[in-house]
């Protein structure tokens, strides 16, 4: 199919998610400089966003945040950047919140998860 990414698209794509797993930010951060989009998706609808915040990577969230990523998006199962953070009660649930990220959205929501997990130091982070 002429819709269908070539196999060193794919591998490049790959590498790239692996690099917000890894907490790779600089490198990571050369490739959204030179064109990369931010807001890059995985077939299971992890952005890079949500696969540093699943991995307690705070520089490569910020690194992200500061490039325009969008913690708005959900992936397949309805979670946010700001969920996944909560849940691995990463560093990076501070810099989310300060861009704007709504502990509100996603289902369950960030409040939800943390209530859920019965993590009092995230629901106060989340109700400041």
């Amino acid at each position: 199919m002429a819709d269908e990414p070539d196999e060193r698209t794919v591998e490049l794509a790959n590498q790239l998610f692996d690099l917000a797993r890894d907490g790779e930010a600089d490198a990571l951060a050369a490739y959204l400089d030179a064109g990369v989009p931010v807001d890059l998706t995985n077939a299971k609808g992890d952005t890079l966003l949500i696969l540093a915040a699943y991995h307690d990577h705070p520089a490569t969230v910020r690194a992200l945040l500061e490039r325009g990523a969008d913690t708005a998006r959900l992936n397949d199962r309805g979670q946010t950047a700001l969920v996944a953070a909560v849940f691995k009660q990463s560093a990076a649930v501070d810099d989310l919140l300060s861009s704007g990220a709504d502990p509100g959205l996603g289902s369950p929501s960030a409040r939800a998860t943390a209530q859920f997990f019965d993590l009092p130091e995230m629901v106060a982070k989340l109700d400041r």
